[in-house]
């Protein structure tokens, strides 16, 4: 079965998002096949969210910030909602893929400390993702 593609989006694509994004592609792309935006893209991705990646040995070659616009929204087959914001109008209008809300502290502007956490914490959800996902496959296969 070939990997779920995943759109991974947040406000400005330049934290959450960006981090969801290149721990999917480290974790799990047996399964995912992640991609990234933002609502509101800041066109760059913050120093502190490439240093808190590469302090666990994931680079983030090609990736840079980019609006929803530029993403294949409709080629999404998950969509996770890092805005804050439940169920923007903007995916529940143009998709018909699922959205999971996953209520995560945008650490733009913070310190090292606050970027740590974030990270844990959206390495914690994709592991989690990546272990239903792997469950869902084995379930098809014995079907």
């Amino acid at each position: 079965m070939a990997p779920k593609r995943v759109l991974f989006v947040c406000v400005g694509n330049s934290c959450r998002s960006q981090m969801a994004e290149a721990l999917a592609r480290h974790h799990a792309s047996d399964v995912i096949e992640p991609a990234s935006a933002g609502i509101s893209p800041l066109g760059n991705i913050a120093d502190q969210t490439r240093k808190v990646l590469l302090e666990r040995g994931i680079l983030m070659p090609g990736h840079r910030s980019k609006g929803t616009t530029e993403a294949d929204i409709a080629a999404a087959q998950l969509i996770v909602n890092l805005t804050g914001i439940h169920g923007p109008a903007l995916f529940r209008e143009t998709v018909g893929a699922p959205i999971e809300d996953w209520e995560v502290t945008d650490p733009y502007g913070d310190d090292m400390q606050v970027y740590r956490r974030v990270c844990d914490e959206i390495e914690a959800r994709i592991i989690e993702l990546a272990a239903r996902l792997r469950s869902e496959i084995q379930r098809s296969a014995r079907a």
